[in-house]
């Protein structure tokens, strides 16, 4: 028997996925449909290395997944009944590509310094995409300039966005009080980069209030 056939890959717990197309405002990358999860949430963080240059990575948001058009689902989805062991197989064991969407926030080098504004270079085709560590989420946000590429990205739903990537942020503080100290924090941001639009500010604060 290969030996190879006993080797078995551990599960990357931290892999989205891999790029399928980038630019230096963004990019997509593919997964397969039974391994959403929480990694694939709206307003996750997540990074991927540019292309030929594996000391730095940009830093995205992720905006829209998409589970893509299948041809079974088709014929399913216009069945009178669904067997409930069919349905379990379609979810769990069949290779439905899903597509996730990214807006590249900011890059980071791995000697630890970030810069709030588009990467130099789009990934690669086929680079790994991760979720950001805790710690790379924290450092990252410390600061608040990428919020202006957000509220301007027309291709992205801007406020609600912004909002779920706060939210995110915030959850990676153990400290309750820490976490209302951030949430806060950009709040004060948002009130000066959207003084000239107080309905636009309203809605945003309404969507961060803790």
């Amino acid at each position: 028997m290969d030996q190879a056939m006993d080797v078995t890959t551990p599960v990357d717990e931290l892999m989205v996925g891999r790029v399928l197309r980038a630019s230096t405002r963004g990019f997509a990358c593919g997964t397969q449909s039974n391994r959403v999860d929480s990694k694939h949430d709206f307003g996750a963080f997540v990074s991927a290395p540019i292309a030929n240059d594996d000391a730095i990575f940009a830093i995205g948001l992720i905006y829209a997944v998409e589970i893509k058009d299948d041809l079974l689902v088709n014929e399913l989805v216009m069945a009178d009944s669904l067997n409930s062991s069919i349905l379990r197989d379609q979810r769990e064991n069949r290779m439905v590509p899903m597509e996730i969407s990214v807006i590249n926030i900011g890059y980071h080098y791995l000697n630890g310094a970030y810069v709030h504004s588009l990467p130099p270079r789009p990934p690669m085709s086929l680079s790994k995409v991760d979720l950001c560590s805790r710690e790379l989420i924290l450092e990252f946000t410390r600061r608040q300039e990428f919020f202006t590429l957000v509220l301007n990205a027309a291709e992205v739903p801007s406020d609600d966005l912004l909002a779920a990537a706060i939210r995110y942020a915030s959850w990676q503080y153990a400290d309750e009080r820490e976490r209302y100290g951030f949430v806060v924090k950009c709040g004060r941001t948002l009130a000066r980069l959207l003084s000239h639009d107080l309905k636009r500010l309203e809605h945003v604060l309404a969507l961060i209030r803790p």
